[in-house]
């Protein structure tokens, strides 16, 4: 019988491998990290466990946004103001 959070479980490691691919120490860097601790995890049964595992992946997911969106303001205010 397939675990019903597989589908959520897959398209959060699509959408983390997505947002990888800019990460500041390179995409080949963060794809192995996430490799890593999904494969470290895949023995999890508990739907409990599971869910709060998703939840702390799209947590990262946010903060890697905020970092993304940091960094482009950053670029944009130097580019129009001189400090």
């Amino acid at each position: 019988m397939a675990n019903p959070l597989r589908a959520e479980v897959v398209r959060l490691y699509k959408n983390l491998l997505y947002l990888g691919r800019e990460y500041p120490k390179g995409g080949d860097y963060f794809r192995d990290r996430l490799r890593a601790a999904f494969t470290k995890n895949k023995s999890v049964q508990d739907p409990a466990q599971i869910k709060e595992m998703i939840a702390r992946g799209e947590y990262v997911a946010r903060e890697l946004e905020a970092l993304y969106y940091l960094r482009k303001y950053r670029a944009m205010k130097k580019r129009y103001y001189e400090e």
